[in-house]
């Protein structure tokens, strides 16, 4: 995969899968740039290394328009820019969480990522094969209600419809989401703490853990390597599983080009029961 002389900016590079891709991607010769809520152990590490790293609170718009003002000067014309914050807070039924809290956790998992996006986008470098690529991660809830958890699940969806949204807008670059299954992450110990907020989901991160049965941090990044390194045509506003779809295979990408409507957010169900002479063109 090409990522020798890329310039990539990371939002949460201090998380599980930021700092992954961090290391690896340093290593095969990438210009790393990124931010951290936190300062921390591997946050220094990640700084000895040479990556670049700027202090950023998702809450805080102040803070927001700060690191993207260092951002632009540290990283200009950048190829690729990944974003990959995430809370699960507030664990619990609608009703019973405080709804300051959900709305903030709106902000964090969508919000304040497409103003990250609306900061950076007019310095992404166009000079490039494919042009530059936006990647965001998903989660779950798009083919089922996920209990307990309606901030989280209500921003994922959101982000996979604007990725498309941006995708149609923006003809010039990539942006794609992915949902990497799941994977070994500080996130989960948000769920732990819950417990009974967590309903049915507290048993399975525990049996997860007991397992070790995790999407393996190698897959995520092979599949994000294959979408920064793939055309528009193949992976423009769409949703992939590292787990369950054909990444990297030639037969995916060809039937991704033949249906536009692969991989994107659609209603299931149209061709049924359709009510006649009801047409209001």
């Amino acid at each position: 995969m090409k990522i020798k002389d890329k310039k990539i900016i990371i939002i949460s590079a201090s998380s599980d899968i930021g700092r992954a891709m961090c290391l690896s991607w340093q290593e095969k010769g990438a210009k790393i740039f990124g931010t951290y809520r936190t300062d921390s152990i591997s946050v220094r590490k990640l700084k000895n290394l040479g990556i670049k790293l700027f202090v950023c609170d998702l809450q805080y718009e102040s803070k927001i328009k700060k690191t993207c003002s260092n951002l632009k000067s540290a990283c200009p014309k950048w190829d690729v820019l990944v974003l990959c914050p995430g809370t699960q807070e507030p664990i619990g039924p609608f009703t019973d969480t405080d709804f300051k809290a959900w709305e903030n956790s709106i902000k964090v998992n969508f919000l304040s990522q497409l103003n990250i996006i609306h900061n950076l986008l007019p310095y992404r470098n166009k000079n490039n094969a494919f042009g530059p690529c936006v990647l965001f991660f998903a989660g779950g809830g798009t083919n089922n209600a996920t209990l307990n958890y309606s901030a989280y699940t209500v921003s994922k969806i959101a982000l996979i419809k604007m990725c498309e949204l941006l995708d149609a807008e923006i003809k010039d670059t990539r942006f794609a989401i992915v949902g990497p299954g799941w994977v070994k992450t500080k996130i989960h110990k948000e769920t732990l703490k819950a417990k009974k907020r967590a309903g049915g989901n507290y048993k399975r991160v525990k049996d997860k853990f007991s397992s070790g049965a995790f999407t393996p941090m190698e897959d995520i990044l092979d599949c994000c390597e294959w979408l920064i390194n793939s055309p528009r045509k193949v992976i423009g506003g769409r949703n992939f599983s590292v787990i369950f779809d054909m990444w990297g295979k030639k037969e995916l990408s060809n039937k991704l080009i033949a249906d536009q409507n692969m991989y994107k957010l659609r209603r299931c169900g149209n061709e049924l029961l359709i009510r006649k002479g009801n047409n209001n063109d």
